[in-house]
């Protein structure tokens, strides 16, 4: 072969192997294409047993079957949710870790000083999971019967009423803060690392008064274990049959929603968000999820992911002033 012919052949098999090449996806494509190929990692930011482990093991199992992959819930409590929220931000953006998070995270940024992530600039929506109210709940020792008799116990026995929350800038406990700040009332946070504890040392009388999420507040209602005085919603749950909201029982503007949402560290490929997301509107239009919601006084989400996001925005701007004007700062 002379020396043109070798060179002529040598380029034939470069262009024949820049055709192969660019025919193989690489990188986040390629991923994509073949994601899930293993367990996802759905981190809960509370302690199981509270209403984001609950919610979070339901719609986990769900999309697991409909992604064909298991999704894998990991409970990560401690510091108002943020501790599960800066392990997911600093997550491989490989579409195998997602963040169930909180109202509670966009109520972080007002009571911390420095947080090690930016909730809204590290994670990306996936879409809204839940939405819940609160409830107004006490110790059956306490002799209110509404919120009215609360307020008035309350002040009768300055600084003897304790209230409980999942932890520091939690929903609980920012609740609490602006019921606190609105009813001019002496009571006391104690913090947990989730919601099932708090309502345990509820039950036993350590505490005397939470403004738990619904869906972990519903059975110990029902059972006669702690009383339900008031749910946080604009308008009253049907969960809670003749349980009036906290507004109309004397306390104008009193109002808060729990939500719950989906999330992926900031860089996961589109393709992936793209599907996660279409997945879990699939999953919360199921008759027997929505059936397991309506019963413990849940709304199933439905926000695209720019919409999301903006609420995300919207929410952190409201708490971020409620945290203000109430004081309330992580020690």
């Amino acid at each position: 072969m002379t020396p043109c012919m070798a060179r002529r052949t040598a380029l034939r098999m470069l262009a024949g192997a820049a055709i192969v090449v660019a025919a193989v996806p690489t990188g986040s494509a390629f991923a994509a294409d073949h994601w899930p190929s293993k367990p996802i990692t759905l981190v809960v930011p509370f302690a199981s047993g509270g209403t984001t482990d609950i919610i979070g093991r339901a719609v986990g199992q769900r999309l697991g079957e409909a992604l064909g992959q298991p999704v894998v819930v990991d409970n990560r409590p401690g510091a108002g949710g943020t501790i599960g929220g800066a392990l997911v931000a600093r997550a491989n953006p490989d579409g195998y870790t997602f963040l169930l998070a909180t109202v509670a995270h966009t109520m972080a940024p007002g009571i911390y000083k420095t947080l090690p992530y930016d909730f809204q600039k590290d994670l990306e929506p996936i879409g809204m999971v839940a939405l819940t109210p609160n409830v107004v709940l006490v110790n059956t020792s306490i002799p209110a019967r509404n919120v009215q008799e609360l307020i008035a116990y309350i002040k009768a026995n300055p600084g003897k009423v304790n209230y409980g929350s999942a932890g520091i800038g939690s929903t609980e406990h920012l609740s609490g803060e602006l019921f606190r700040s609105a009813t001019g009332t002496d009571i006391s946070h104690v913090p947990y690392k989730g919601g099932a504890p708090m309502m345990t040392d509820l039950i036993a009388g350590q505490i005397q008064m939470a403004i738990e999420t619904s869906p972990s507040a519903n059975p110990h209602v029902k059972s006669g274990k702690v009383k339900a005085l008031a749910v946080t919603s604009a308008k009253r749950s049907p969960a809670y049959p003749g349980v009036p909201t906290v507004a109309e029982s004397g306390v104008p503007g009193y109002e808060v929603t729990t939500w719950y949402a989906l999330m992926a560290p900031r860089g996961t490929p589109e393709p992936i968000r793209q599907r996660m997301s279409a997945e879990l509107a699939k999953v919360l239009k199921q008759s027997d999820v929505q059936k397991r919601f309506d019963d413990q006084g849940v709304t199933a989400g439905d926000m695209t992911p720019p919409q999301l996001a903006a609420f995300i925005k919207t929410e952190t701007t409201k708490w971020t002033k409620v945290a203000k004007d109430s004081g309330a700062k992580a020690e």
